[in-house]
């Protein structure tokens, strides 16, 4: 996996994720909502997305419901964060599609094991 989608609407979030995984190697486009990823990903064809849950407009959530739904974009698979992560965050996150949740700030320790159990 190495393009990957961040989806954030903290332009500081976005900064930090993405140095965090170019730092680590990989190819990193930013978006700013649940909006833009569900309009772009397609041409964009990232390998994976790491969205926020809490975002203005569309969520992550529903951003990924959309994503899962669509047979264009259902295998890209998509991990959720949010700066507060509760249980019934996790079921929800499940229930959409998403294939991890993590909580933020990300540590890279963290999402870089993800992203290779993922494949």
């Amino acid at each position: 996996m190495s393009k990957i989608l961040i989806v954030d609407d903290s332009a500081t979030d976005r900064f930090y994720l993405t140095d965090l995984l170019e730092g680590a190697g990989y190819q990193v486009i930013a978006l700013e909502s649940g909006e833009a990823c569900v309009e772009r990903a397609a041409e964009i064809k990232p390998d994976l997305i790491i969205m926020d849950i809490i975002m203005t407009g569309l969520t992550g959530f529903q951003a990924t419901r959309t994503l899962t739904k669509d047979p264009v974009t259902e295998k890209i698979p998509v991990i959720l964060c949010s700066g507060k992560l509760q249980i019934t965050d996790l079921a929800w996150a499940e229930k959409m599609g998403a294939k991890a949740c993590v909580l933020k700030p990300v540590a890279i320790a963290e999402i870089v094991a993800i992203i290779n159990n993922l494949g």
